[in-house]
């Protein structure tokens, strides 16, 4: 008798996103379960699917510690889609008054983003953009002493509760960056481009050997390339590749979007799409190359804006997710209430209410890539397959819900088999 299965409908999901797992359940002596009744329900994505939780940061707490109800509704709709929070680690708002961070509301943000199933990750660690100005005197050996102590005690102090890192931001342009003095241009100048990294790197890693590190910038040209390239050279281990696409004047298309991704794959590194953003109202005039250089006293959500908005979403995520070297893409803002550049990018408006563009990825993640509760009964053996996106799942059966995993890191055997044992001795 073949082993029963359980299967995610595969429809457009791209075949390297599917993985199998056999799980063999036992009872509490480990004798096979044949023909238990079992659901089989996914309960996390492995892919990080991500957004700023930069609206969750600090947030005033109301008398009796939680944050005020609309703040509550945000974050259902947040955790409802996304399982991944960046939070705001800009030096300069971060430590504004030298020696006084702000560790402990962060962490109080971080800690009720993780009570609600949300992975983090910290952004960033080293910038030359929101620089504190206590550093605008000091000699750059001095600031190299702070900014080494700045990374190791933010890594440290956020371990086990932020363990993915941008360990440094926007390197390209960082050493000839001349819009507004900082302490941290002087720096590159001094040391270059690659110490630079290597600083940030292996600081972050000392003081947190499990962090997941990454390289990000905004400029996806050969400049970057050649850094990666030089970084890679010099022995320098970073653990994945951010790459920003922020399209306000518009969504590059899936073939640009693809060619771009396929360059930067060919380091063998996972890709992760760390800023990404789509306008729901009029796009920025394309002859703009800076886009904080676009400024406009009001720049409305429309309702032919956010229809093309959510067609362009879908597009844009399919497209990613067929690629296998993309591991995360973080959209850059939930809601269009304070968004960057004041640009209707949210995917949820300033009122609270869900665009077509949240709606039509909460389709994609939690119902067309999900694997909704369904009913199998194992074979004679104890056995059932399950076929679905890498992640968490349970496996209900004789009244216990047991979890296993799909896909890497699970604890299949190198024949794709997990055993799950029901401890309930009347099973």
């Amino acid at each position: 008798m073949p082993v029963r299965t359980v299967s995610l409908p595969q429809g457009s999901t791209p075949a390297h996103r599917l993985h199998e797992t056999v799980l063999t359940v036992t009872d509490p002596n480990g004798a096979p379960l044949a023909g238990a009744e079992v659901v089989v329900s996914q309960t996390a994505h492995a892919f990080a699917f991500g957004n700023i939780g930069f609206d969750f940061d600090f947030v005033p707490p109301t008398t009796d510690g939680r944050p005020d109800a609309a703040t509550e509704q945000l974050a259902d709709l947040f955790a409802d889609v996304f399982n991944t929070a960046t939070l705001p680690f800009y030096w300069g708002r971060f430590e504004a008054r030298q020696g006084s961070p702000d560790t402990a509301r962060l962490q109080r943000t971080a800690r009720w983003l993780r009570e609600r199933g949300v992975r983090l990750k910290g952004h960033p660690l080293v910038w030359h953009t929101v620089q504190p100005d206590w550093l605008l005197p000091l000699p750059t050996d001095e600031v190299e002493r702070l900014l080494r102590e700045r990374i190791r005690r933010e890594v440290h102090d956020f371990a086990g509760l932020v363990d993915t890192w941008d360990a440094i931001n926007e390197v390209v342009i960082m050493p000839v960056f001349d819009n507004g003095e900082n302490g941290i241009t002087p720096l590159a100048r001094a040391k270059g481009r690659i110490p630079l990294v290597r600083l940030a790197v292996e600081e972050a890693r000392e003081a947190n050997p499990a962090a997941t590190l990454l390289l990000n910038d905004f400029d996806l040209s050969s400049a970057y390339e050649c850094l990666i390239e030089g970084v890679l050279e010099a022995g320098i281990r970073i653990d994945a590749i951010g790459l920003q696409t922020h399209m306000h004047q518009g969504y590059w298309g899936e073939d640009a979007m693809l060619a771009m991704v396929d360059r930067f794959a060919r380091y063998g590194l996972p890709l992760h799409l760390t800023e990404t953003s789509l306008v729901s109202g009029h796009l920025m005039p394309p002859e703009i190359v800076d886009l904080n250089d676009y400024r406009v006293d009001e720049w409305p959500s429309t309702l032919e804006g956010e229809a093309r908005q959510a067609d362009d979403l879908v597009r844009h995520y399919r497209s990613l997710v067929s690629h296998p070297a993309v591991e995360a893409i973080t959209y850059w803002g939930i809601t269009d209430a304070g968004a960057w550049l004041d640009a209707p990018i949210g995917l949820v408006r300033a009122d609270g209410t869900p665009k077509p563009s949240y709606d039509a990825l909460r389709r994609l993640v939690k119902e067309e890539w999900w694997l909704e509760p369904s009913r199998a009964a194992t074979d004679e053996s104890g056995r059932v397959a399950v076929t679905a996106f890498a992640g968490d799942y349970r496996l209900g059966v004789a009244g216990e819900s047991l979890p296993f995993t799909i896909g890497p890191g699970d604890r299949a055997d190198r024949d794709g088999q997990q055993t799950l044992r029901v401890t309930n001795s009347r099973a």
